[in-house]
């Protein structure tokens, strides 16, 4: 019992000063979802709809871990600029506008991304979304996902791909003063490639729409509130979209 509080010590400064710590610490997270979707590829085998929930799943093994992460480093979540207490009207009116200008910005990078890859393919192409056409006309199935996206994706991804990569990789010191705005690049493409599996079109999209939420952390002082409300905007209308495609 009495090595306890030693070893933990011994985590928190390796976490804090060992650069080997702290990216073992990042491939960890991405491990964990690694393992969890392959192995369970081939027992979901073609079900669109429990792939989409094994993705779910990973997404909160995903941030149990960056949860772990804090604690043993004696930080709560505030260090990712994510508040809990309850705010003044004023900052509530403050976030959700400033969301509303944030969606606005990932929306049109998604776009541009569309755009981009129109001129290398000479098509325009978009991004992969057959695994969403469940979502087509079922109204039920629609709810559930909305709610189980704001949960893992649009808090999830957040706190994942913004708030924990880039502190994290701007902790490991790549670049000097530089580091806030690598750790974004590479967050954003980190981000890019997590959403592969909807095609070469869907990581350039997803990658420039990553690179604009990153930026807008930085500048919305690591308002983290703000970059989940912009991306719940973006699920529900693709959400929504997809509902409405070929419904009967």
């Amino acid at each position: 019992m009495e090595n306890k509080p030693g070893i933990r010590n011994r985590i928190e400064a390796a976490l804090a000063n060992s650069r080997w710590a702290q990216l073992g610490e990042i491939v960890s997270v991405f491990l964990v979802a690694f393992v969890v979707i392959t192995a369970c590829k081939p027992i979901v085998a073609d079900n669109v709809i429990a792939m989409q929930g094994v993705t779910w799943v990973a997404n909160i093994l995903m941030l149990l871990i960056v949860w772990f992460g804090l604690r043993l480093r004696g930080q709560g979540i505030d260090h990712f600029g994510l508040s809990f207490q309850r705010p003044s009207f004023p900052a509530v009116r403050r976030t959700l506008l400033r969301s509303v200008v944030v969606f606005m910005l990932a929306t049109a990078a998604f776009l541009i991304g569309a755009i981009v890859m129109a001129n290398i393919v000479g098509i325009p192409e978009g991004p992969d979304l057959d695994t969403y056409n469940y979502l087509s006309g079922n109204l039920p199935m629609l709810i559930i996902a909305l709610l189980a996206v704001y949960i893992a994706s649009s808090f999830g991804e957040e706190v994942i791909y913004r708030a924990f990569l880039i502190n994290r990789i701007s902790e490991i010191g790549l670049g000097g003063i530089a580091s806030p705005k690598i750790a974004v690049i590479l967050s954003a493409i980190i981000f890019g490639l997590a959403h592969y599996d909807w095609g070469i079109s869907g990581f350039v999209q997803t990658t420039f729409m990553g690179l604009i939420l990153g930026f807008a952390y930085l500048r919305m002082k690591r308002n983290l509130w703000v970059l989940i409300l912009a991306h719940a905007y973006m699920d529900t209308i693709l959400m929504v979209q997809m509902y409405f495609a070929d419904a009967r």
